[in-house]
């Protein structure tokens, strides 16, 4: 079973992540319409390195291979 984290964006990150995952959600497309989407991402890119583990583990390849796994509904593991 996978552990939860908790990450706070605050609204504007909230907002402009949400318009460029939505636009993306509707034209499959990951080009950035303002500087603002670029920099919420990076910001979101650096909560998550302080809120996981996994990428700084020697085995991250397979971790990462398992949670993609999972997210697709492949868990063979139970």
């Amino acid at each position: 079973m996978s552990r939860g984290i908790k990450i706070v964006l605050n609204s504007d990150e909230g907002l402009v992540l949400f318009e460029y995952l939505s636009r993306f959600s509707d034209t499959g497309k990951l080009e950035f319409e303002d500087k603002a989407e670029q920099i919420a991402l990076w910001n979101l890119t650096c909560l998550l390195e302080r809120a996981l583990l996994e990428p700084f583990k020697p085995n991250y390849d397979q971790l990462l291979q398992e949670a993609r796994d999972r997210l697709r509904g492949e868990d063979n593991a139970s």
